[in-house]
């Protein structure tokens, strides 16, 4: 069975091997001309623009560029009045649905890689003096079986980047009225993220979630790709947190629709069902926003650990457990390898939970299912 297992669901590159077997690979082509758009939600009969100034703070004669700040004033806004952008209409999938043959839907599950991106197999480090020292909590004690949003395993084996090549610029901040969390895009306007952090609306008609905002490759401020807006959301569990029980954690996951083909720029990572033949493997690579490391301003990388995925058959697998370091914010990040003959890697599932002893993710058949779907569903 194992034998069988192995050439269906052919390994992942090991951690050592990857920088032997996935080379950087410069840009092909200029990036394109462009527009990183900003949005805004202002109250008023009729918002105009009333003026847009520029001005340049800092040169660059080299490079022929230069740091510019720009101020756009708006009309017509009704001034103390809160306004937000619009909640989301939602696609529910049932846990006893049939899913869609991944074999069938192959191309819609790989990843891409813009022409004008480059591509690193692993994130360029911060000089040191760049460097945030962590801060420290005095967390309750946790007990082995409660779950809840991740913890640190010594030695610490994190750092914080500000690579913007690929596959890094698809990772990025969520943002959302129930806190800050995780997330990679998954298809050309298609972010995975994890469910506990979405505002689930209780009584909702016709929005079932509130906002979501996806900033890709945010760092302190930074937004290089702009960022997008979820319209439209695929989930199985709407789960709340802070404790996650044992259905949730199978089920902690999401597809957001975008409002906005974000992936375009900042290219996507593919995905596959998570299989028993990779257990105990060091394949595995996550990338999330802790708030222990720069206060959820910056993103933070970790690779050579394994997970253990709870099932008998691929297609089981809802949840996997791991022991790589992961704190509150982190939740939503892909846990993500590499295969041979492929510039792009493909998640398998998302950070979810933590108790005293482990850390736990979500993903399996079910998770691939949802892709599939929302990518079908829109373009």
């Amino acid at each position: 069975m194992l034998e069988e297992d192995e050439m269906a669901y052919p390994k992942p590159i090991p951690n050592k091997e990857l920088r032997r077997r996935i080379k950087t690979r410069r840009a092909l082509a200029q990036p394109p001309d462009d527009v990183i758009r900003e949005s805004f939600f202002v109250a008023g009969p009729c918002p105009g623009v009333n003026k847009v100034e520029v001005s340049e703070l800092e040169a660059d004669e080299r490079a022929g560029t230069g740091t510019h700040r720009v101020d756009v004033g708006i009309s017509g806004r009704r001034l103390g009045q809160h306004v937000f952008p619009p909640g989301m209409r939602n696609t529910r999938l049932s846990t006893r649905r049939k899913r869609l043959e991944e074999q069938e839907h192959e191309k819609t599950l790989t990843g891409y890689l813009p022409d004008h991106l480059t591509m690193r197999p692993l994130p360029q480090r911060l000089k040191r003096k760049l460097v945030v020292p962590k801060l420290r909590f005095a967390g309750e004690k946790l007990d082995d079986e409660t779950r809840w949003a991740t913890t640190v395993f010594p030695p610490e084996d994190r750092f914080t980047f500000s690579d913007t090549s690929f596959p890094w610029c698809t990772c990025g901040r969520v943002d959302t009225a129930g806190g800050v969390a995780s997330g990679v895009m998954i298809g050309p306007r298609h972010l995975l993220t994890v469910s506990h952090t979405v505002d689930w609306i209780a009584n909702p008609s016709p929005h079932v979630a509130g906002w979501i905002k996806f900033t890709p490759s945010y760092y302190d401020g930074s937004e290089p790709f702009g960022a997008a807006w979820g319209i439209h959301i695929y989930w199985m569990d709407q789960v709340d947190g802070p404790t996650i029980d044992g259905t949730e954690a199978m089920y902690d996951y999401v597809i957001v629709v975008l409002d906005r083909r974000m992936g375009n720029s900042t290219g996507w990572m593919g995905a596959r069902t998570y299989s028993d033949a990779w257990d105990g493997g060091d394949f595995w690579s996550h990338i999330g926003y802790p708030g222990d490391l720069a206060s959820l301003q910056r993103p933070s990388f970790e690779n050579g650990f394994s997970l253990d995925g709870e099932g008998a058959h691929p297609a089981a697998h809802k949840a996997m457990y791991h022991q790589a370091d992961v704190w509150p914010g982190q939740s939503g990040g892909p846990m993500f390898g590499w295969w041979s003959g492929e510039p792009w890697p493909r998640a398998v599932s998302v950070q979810s939970w933590q108790n005293g002893t482990t850390n736990g993710a979500s993903g399996g058949g079910d998770m691939v299912d949802m892709i599939i779907r929302a990518r079908n569903d829109f373009a």
